[in-house]
């Protein structure tokens, strides 16, 4: 059933519903063959609107960084997105609906071996400019640098030409780009775990975000978000639990 006036209006003021998607994280979205945005975001994109019973358009960003953005700036009405305190105070989240892990990547003769040796004065780590890491890192590390490339794709091959010690991003990214580029390790374990959420700007009002919340725990409890992760190929991720009602 549609949504009444006043909520299409609280969440769509354009009359479209328009998505924030972030393709430079591959576990939610990707460009496919013909440079059209793809993947669990998407799906979840399809899905919400259809429930709305409201047009839907894609909003499609590099990175994560621009997405939060252009949900912040009322340039799109939703995303998909790290929870993150920092975003937190545009953006009302969900709650998770995909758990992600935060890794390391290394050379093969770094001599890090650890996660917990990373934080040292001189080392260098490279992330993707307003990511989850990006956030994280930047308030958890104490004595290490970090350094910022415009997108997460991107995070390995700048580790790479800049001499850093360590890039950090999603593990399965990660795990990628080690098979392009020998001589590279993942650090046992992760430094972080990511609660993938959905988005909306506050100002969009208590009925809105109720509405987006309730959505979410629908696609976990249906299992939309699992059948989403599935037909997309994406593992190493999982989908966050419900939450009680």
């Amino acid at each position: 059933m549609p949504v009444s006036p006043e909520l299409a209006a609280a969440l769509a003021p354009t009359g479209t519903l328009r998505a924030s998607i972030n393709v430079g994280n591959p576990i939610l979205a990707r460009l496919d063959g013909n440079g059209r945005a793809a993947g669990v975001s998407v799906d979840l994109a399809i899905q919400f609107a259809k429930r709305l019973g409201l047009a839907l358009e894609l909003k499609v960003f590099p990175s994560a960084g621009e997405s939060v953005a252009a949900v912040s700036a009322g340039e799109a009405d939703f995303g998909f997105f790290a929870i993150d305190p920092e975003r937190a105070q545009q953006i009302a989240f969900t709650e998770a609906y995909v758990l992600i892990e935060g890794s390391y990547l290394v050379k093969e003769a770094s001599p890090l071996m650890s996660n917990d040796q990373v934080d040292a004065t001189g080392t260098r780590v490279v992330v993707g400019k307003g990511s989850a890491y990006d956030l994280y890192l930047s308030r958890s590390l104490a004595n290490a640098t970090v350094e910022r490339c415009p997108t997460s794709p991107g995070v390995v091959d700048q580790f790479l030409a800049s001499g850093a010690d360590v890039a950090a991003g999603v593990r399965q990214q990660l795990m990628f780009d080690a098979q392009r580029h020998p001589g590279l390790r993942l650090l046992p374990g992760r430094f972080m775990v990511i609660q993938q959420a959905m988005g909306v700007p506050r100002k969009a009002g208590a009925a809105a975000i109720a509405e987006l919340r309730a959505f979410v725990e629908t696609a976990k409890a249906q299992g939309w978000v699992l059948e989403a992760l599935n037909r997309h190929g994406i593992s190493g991720a999982t989908v966050a639990p419900l939450q009680p009602a």
